[in-house]
């Protein structure tokens, strides 16, 4: 009996080791890891606004909040450091999880350049239509006080069978576009 308490011990004894040893060796790993995430989101959204708007040479971050952790949106600059508009990301939820986008607006905020899904996990072969060509090419040059679904008299035709991942998009852009007038009024 004695050798068998002597064996539960010395196992058990093991297998804290053993996590102990794997969760220090996770723990090491994350905060660099989580550094180079950081790093390619931040390279993604650059790629992704210069796309939106190609005549803008720089986009400079305006950060929100005391500590300036968060990137409200960026001011796109040209060639000649003329401020020729804005880009921003945000998150909307959809009908199965956020849908995180990527837009770019006119100085005078009455003119969309364009739109970009940069995550999403929609319905596949409905809500993620979001990600089509069609879907998002109705965005490119679009008059801001069109930024509305069809049946609620915008200019967006939403995806037949996606009206809830075609409204996050549209909601989701109108309120960071908001947010950005808020902000610059």
């Amino acid at each position: 009996m004695k050798g068998l308490n002597k064996e539960i011990i010395v196992i058990i004894a093991k297998l804290v080791l053993i996590s102990a040893v794997a969760s220090a060796v996770l723990g090491a790993t994350y905060v660099p890891t989580q550094e180079q995430l950081r790093i390619a989101e931040q390279r993604q959204t650059q790629e992704t606004l210069s796309q939106l708007m190609p005549e803008a040479e720089e986009f400079e971050p305006v950060y929100s909040g005391e500590n300036e952790e968060e990137v409200l949106y960026y001011q796109a600059y040209d060639s000649d450091g003329n401020l020729i508009g804005y880009g921003f990301v945000t998150e909307q939820a959809g009908y199965d999880d956020d849908i995180k986008m990527a837009a770019a607006v006119g100085t005078n905020l009455e003119k969309m350049y364009g739109m970009e899904v940069l995550r999403q996990a929609e319905t596949p072969g409905k809500g993620s239509k979001i990600t089509n060509a069609e879907f998002k090419n109705q965005f490119n040059n679009l008059p801001l006080d069109g930024l509305a679904l069809s049946q609620n008299s915008g200019n967006v035709d939403a995806i037949s069978g996606a009206t809830v991942s075609s409204s996050a998009v549209v909601t989701g852009l109108n309120n960071k576009i908001e947010q950005i007038e808020q902000e610059i009024n």
